[in-house]
């Protein structure tokens, strides 16, 4: 029996090389090599692989500008730029017990009534999923939940049910037959993502991806997968504290660097219209106004040290002693030999 082919891949960039590297050759991160095994690659994509598309000018397209769907909360859709987006990629990181399934549940359930919504779990159970929605009061939710890990599957399930919007509870769980590394490897996620992402372009269907994180902050998997996608969201938050914060580090449908500010709550997360007005208005007792004072302190020099030492010029006098008026003699001291002796003989011409 042959032996089966293996090569190292990245788990930064996603780049592959035939042999062990302590940096990776593609993108000079060092100790990421992961050995796998190769695969083929002409049977990878043919399941959602398609037609093929045909070259046209640019002139001949017609720009034309979905409209955004509203995922029902306010903040979720500012960070998004107005809403959903058809046929739109998002992936959404943050740390574990941030709140991001009890998020998109939330989302989902909103959306539910008025569009086809599927919810995809590889992490918990349907019943787990079930328990969350009682505590969150959405019992009722029209969300269609599927306990999948095999891409395949979900793809076929996707090709069934018809949804709209499939939220996919996380992509790092997710597999295909086609690759025989574990499930949250490289290649793995690369591969289960980009299928995904192909078709969701091709149906025009809404896909979320919940990703992991490092110990770093980083989303987990290639960082490949942050350029697959369209919107990359992180969620933030401070555990012993209830607010949470929605950063948009990416997005192709809107402004990046948007801020969404939601607070915990017993029936889930609620959006913060006014940030502000935590820092603001928290007093004991009411009051008429607030006022906000900037303080900027300035440090000590150290002992010893003069405070304008390393600047250009060497140190500079106190200020009493560059205010403090020269004689003529001090002063041509001061400027040395040669130039005493100018001005003196300039003071001799002017008495003559």
């Amino acid at each position: 029996m042959a032996k089966a082919r293996t090569v190292h891949a990245c788990t930064e960039c996603g780049g592959a090389s035939p042999k062990w590297q302590g940096q990776c050759p593609h993108c000079g991160a060092w100790n990421t090599l992961v050995e796998s095994v190769a695969t083929p690659a002409p049977t990878r994509f043919q399941s959602v692989a398609g037609g093929r598309s045909p070259v046209r000018p640019l002139s001949s397209v017609v720009a034309r500008e979905s409209p955004r769907v509203p995922s029902g909360l306010d903040e979720f859709d500012r960070v998004l730029g107005g809403g959903l987006v058809p046929g739109g990629v998002i992936l959404l990181g943050g740390d574990p017990g941030i709140g991001k399934s009890t998020l998109l549940l939330q989302a989902g359930a909103a959306l539910g009534a008025a569009h086809k919504v599927l919810y995809v779990t590889g992490e918990e159970s349907v019943e787990q999923i079930a328990l969350r929605a009682e505590r969150l009061g959405l019992v009722n939710a029209p969300i269609e939940l599927l306990a999948e890990v095999q891409l395949e599957a979900i793809i076929a399930a996707i090709g069934e049910a018809q949804p709209e919007i499939v939220v996919v509870d996380s992509i790092q769980t997710v597999y295909t037959e086609a690759l025989t590394s574990a499930p949250g490897s490289v290649s793995q996620v690369r591969e289960c993502a980009a299928q995904l992402t192909r078709l969701a372009k091709q149906r025009g269907i809404v896909v979320v991806f919940v990703g992991h994180v490092t110990k770093e902050g980083a989303i987990a998997g290639p960082r490949v997968l942050e350029h697959i996608v369209d919107t990359v969201l992180y969620f933030e938050g401070d555990p012993h504290s209830a607010f949470r914060l929605v950063r948009a580090i990416k997005n192709r449908f809107g402004a990046a660097n948007e801020l969404g500010v939601f607070a915990m709550t017993e029936r889930g997360l609620k959006g913060v219209s006014n940030p502000s007005a935590l820092f603001l208005s928290q007093h004991e007792a009411p009051v008429p106004g607030s006022c906000v004072r900037r303080h900027a302190r300035r440090l000590a020099p150290a002992a010893g040290r003069d405070p304008g030492a390393g600047r250009s010029g060497g140190g500079r006098e106190p200020a009493a002693a560059r205010r403090r008026p020269r004689s003529a003699a001090a002063g041509a001291a001061a400027r040395g030999p040669a130039q005493a002796w100018r001005s003196r003989g300039r003071r001799l011409r002017r008495l003559r």
